[in-house]
């Protein structure tokens, strides 16, 4: 599962904001100001049809997975974060079937406040030999999310899978994809990527992937390896799942001051200093951290917002954080 938010990383975040991260606790918890202050937030290309996309969006993982019937209040946070995201600029939400009931969360909130047109709606398929079973999954998908289009639809996790069944699959997707139903698609992968990395690599140049969806940290950096480059070769939109590596990335540094210099990138918390990494690969399309706060959500587009490291700083960046998770 692409688990974009873990209850471990939400305290960890918690903590982290609350310990002010050497900036003094009351400036911490300030991490809504006035969007347009901050400057517009970051968009890139589509590389298939030039269509700009914002560069944060929002994972639904674990922290959609609930009765939004009977939880009112889980319901009016969630729908919160939500507007938070659109009033900010982003755009992109990405759910699954395995998420729970996620999907059906996502489109009991997108209906309830009538922001779909607004939303680039992500959800994914389960790999599967079988046409029947993926079509069924996929009209469900539909129904849970209230929708009779979806921006993207994916396979789920396809790493080291039979090269033979995921082109069978996704040529059921392209006829999707020619009705209408689906505006593009591609694959994920989230479990051992560095394992995955050469068979994804293979699959980009040989499908034509409109996107490709991965793991990627400052914790977990094989893409940076060959992956990226080939996308940016093959013209494969790339979403970042797991930014904040299940919460290791905030464990490292509870406790512990942001560098001074990380104000030369213009990062003013630990979360953007972890996603500003990230966005500065220019081939990564779009990050997708999951929140269940408003407040987070702010702070994780203002990452998209302002300047970016280069290949020096981002090196400074690794090492630092190394040192302190050593």
């Amino acid at each position: 599962m692409d688990n974009h938010f873990s209850a471990a990383k939400l305290f960890s975040r918690r903590e982290i904001l609350a310990l002010a991260a050497g900036i003094g606790a009351a400036a911490a918890l300030r991490v809504a100001p006035v969007f347009a202050a901050a400057g517009p937030l970051l968009t890139r290309p589509i590389p298939r049809t030039g269509e700009r996309l914002a560069s944060v969006g929002l994972g639904t993982a674990i922290i959609f997975d609930f009765d939004s019937s009977s939880d009112a209040a889980k319901r009016a946070e969630r729908r919160a974060v939500i507007r938070t995201m659109i009033d900010g600029g982003g755009r992109l939400i990405d759910t699954a079937p395995s998420y729970g009931r996620a999907e059906s969360t996502v489109g009991d909130l997108l209906s309830e406040t009538g922001v779909r047109d607004k939303i680039f709606l992500a959800t994914k398929v389960r790999a599967t030999n079988s046409r029947e079973a993926c079509t069924a999954e996929m009209q469900e998908s539909l129904k849970r999310l209230r929708t009779n289009k979806i921006d993207l639809m994916q396979i789920h996790n396809v790493g080291g899978r039979d090269r033979g069944e995921t082109v069978a699959q996704l040529a059921l997707l392209h006829e999707w994809k020619e009705r209408g139903v689906f505006r593009y698609i591609g694959v994920t992968h989230s479990q051992d990527q560095e394992a995955a990395n050469d068979w994804l690599i293979d699959l980009m140049r040989r499908e034509k992937l409109d996107f490709m969806q991965v793991n990627y940290s400052m914790a977990e950096r094989s893409v940076e390896q060959r992956l990226l480059a080939v996308a940016t070769e093959t013209g494969t939109a790339v979403l970042v799942n797991l930014p904040f590596a299940r919460g290791r990335l905030f464990r490292a540094v509870q406790g512990k001051r942001m560098p001074a210099w990380a104000a030369e990138f213009d990062a003013a918390s630990w979360g953007q200093f972890f996603l500003k990494y990230i966005l500065a690969q220019e081939a990564v399309t779009c990050v997708m951290p999951g929140t269940d706060k408003p407040e987070y959500m702010v702070d994780n587009l203002n990452a998209g917002r302002g300047r970016l490291p280069d290949a020096a700083q981002r090196k400074k960046m690794v090492e630092f954080w190394k040192s302190l998770a050593a």
